[in-house]
């Protein structure tokens, strides 16, 4: 899907043309974005660009070569984008195409970031003059939206530490899944992090004639080394419950195995008195007392009860 925008006295507006003016929109467009583009549409691309458009293989290249770099076209920067499918966070590369008169983004999946780019601009509330504007707005709402990510995370870890440091008869295995999920999100937030970093350096070198720009970059960067610095304290938050919570189970299994080791000790004595009076010899004096049988009960109880109370008395249960 093709969708074009202009700007319209510093507003971005979106703009749906006729099915036979497609080709003349796409001319005068001032950013287009190739959401999940048809065949048709990147051969209109292609055909307008005078180049070929990259394929999702070479998107996901992850040399500074492959992902940053000018040519004819323009100058090329491939981001990676946080995507949320199913409750768990990926990853999706977007390559941008900076022109002097217009922006080209190419993209697959549905993206948080240009859905909110695009539902702002609908309500007008998106400031800008020139593609250079346009892609820089687009990475600081990509970092705040990161950010936002961030604190989502350090809320529902609040919500795993409380389960796992101070509720009792709490669920350490769903603590474990939880605490998996959210080191995964972790790291791939840090991964477009980074992405963005390498990304806005490369177009400073690009914006010198954009003053106002370099500023915002500068800035954004600044977010950046904030909120990975925040990312190094979720990780080791993350570990530190993942420890608390692996040391937990491993107290309950020792617990039930002292509860089997005590059990097999104050059973032994008894077993042994049973043991012995349950052999078939003939000469055994005890088989003729009357009391024989009570005796031997009582030897069995007592030999049982006599461990349990030296446990009892150590405090070892």
């Amino acid at each position: 899907m093709l969708r074009l925008f202009n700007f319209d006295k510093g507003r971005l507006k979106e703009h749906t043309p006729p099915e036979d003016q497609i080709k003349q929109a796409v001319a005068k467009a001032s950013w287009i974005d190739a959401h999940d583009p048809s065949d048709t549409e990147r051969s209109l691309l292609q055909a307008f660009l005078r180049t070929i458009l990259p394929e999702s293989d070479d998107v996901e290249e992850i040399e500074s070569s492959a992902r940053y770099f000018t040519d004819k076209t323009g100058v090329h920067v491939r981001s990676l984008f946080l995507s949320l499918s199913e409750g768990r966070h990926s990853t999706a590369t977007v390559a941008f195409i900076l022109q002097n008169d217009r922006l080209i983004t190419l993209r697959e999946g549905a993206l948080a970031d240009f859905r909110l780019l695009r539902m702002r601009a609908r309500h007008g509330h998106v400031a800008a003059h020139s593609p250079q504007e346009l892609l820089v707005l687009i990475f600081e709402q990509k970092v705040e939206n990161l950010a936002d990510a961030l604190e989502d995370i350090h809320r529902k870890l609040e919500d795993v530490s409380y389960l796992v440091l101070e509720e009792i008869e709490s669920d350490l295995e769903t603590a474990i899944d939880q605490l998996a999920k959210l080191e995964d999100s972790n790291g791939k937030i840090r991964l477009c992090l980074m992405d963005t970093q390498r990304s806005i350096s490369f177009l400073q070198r690009h914006l010198r004639n954009h003053p106002e720009l370099q500023e915002t970059a500068r800035e954004i960067m600044r977010d950046v080394d904030t909120l990975m610095s925040h990312t190094t304290f979720l990780f080791d938050k993350i570990n530190f419950l993942m420890d608390s919570t692996q040391g937990f189970i491993n107290i309950t299994q020792n617990k039930i195995i002292k509860i089997f080791s005590i059990a097999a000790v104050v059973f032994l004595p008894p077993t042994l008195v049973a043991s012995i009076y349950g052999m078939n010899f003939q000469n055994m004096p005890e088989l003729n007392f009357k009391l024989g049988y009570p005796g031997a009960l009582c030897l069995m109880l007592l030999s049982g009860i006599a461990p349990y109370w030296f446990f009892k008395r150590k405090g070892w249960l």
